[in-house]
């Protein structure tokens, strides 16, 4: 795993570099092949490396930072090392941020995947499509800003909180006026952002997940 974290950090293995074959790198560090395929195993868990059958695949550099962030917060949360509020506060704080600077870069990409999401949430009317639809509507807007880190911090977050939101949603009573409310939420972020308020963006960003999680009572006795 150091030989791996040194190659990679030195600038001479990047994303999509294929690694050399399980017996060449054992051969090389001196080291059996299972001591290998276990650091390739845990550095895939890390998002870090992925690996393929078949000819021309083996293992790669492929790094999803977002995918292995939100297993690692998943089952913090799952273990309680981490609370639902924790994660709300983070949250509150990391799109706040994220959509004030969505309302400064406005990239014409994600805000155009953004307004398209929002009209397939009109139409979503079961908790389960409509909370995919959401997630993604907050990863666009993240995205927005053009600050990976941030998007990927977003992305990471949505996946650990998903399933309890998606449980809570389904035994809301009033669901579809919950629904609607969400709706009028994001319209009202991505009109922020689209007119260039950051400080409206990131207020509206603010009520709009304190009242979720008001309404929801995650975590709460």
């Amino acid at each position: 795993m150091r030989h791996i974290d040194d190659e990679i950090l030195a600038g001479r293995w990047v994303n999509g570099s294929r690694l050399p074959p399980e017996r060449e790198l054992a051969t090389s560090l001196g080291v059996s092949r299972g001591a290998v395929r276990e650091a390739i195993r845990a550095l895939e868990a890390q998002g870090i490396l992925s690996s393929g059958t078949g000819r021309g695949n083996g293992t790669r550099v492929d790094a999803r930072p977002s995918d292995a962030m939100g297993r690692i917060l998943r089952l913090q949360l799952a273990l309680d090392v981490v609370s639902f509020a924790d994660l709300t506060e983070t949250r509150v704080a990391l799109e706040k941020a994220a959509c004030a600077a969505a309302a400064k870069v406005r990239a014409p990409e994600p805000l155009a995947r953004a307004s398209d999401i929002l009209a397939q949430m009109h139409d979503a009317m079961q908790p389960d499509s409509f909370n995919s639809l959401d997630t993604a509507f907050h990863v666009a807007l993240a995205e927005a800003g053009d600050n990976r880190l941030m998007s990927n911090l977003t992305v990471a977050i949505r996946k650990a909180v998903h399933l309890p939101i998606l449980k809570a949603e389904h035994s809301l009573i009033g669901w579809d006026t919950w629904r609607e409310g969400l709706v009028n939420d994001h319209k009202e972020m991505l009109a922020a952002i689209e007119n260039g308020d950051s400080e409206r963006a990131a207020e509206v960003t603010e009520a709009h997940i304190r009242n979720a999680y008001e309404t929801l009572l995650i975590g709460k006795d």
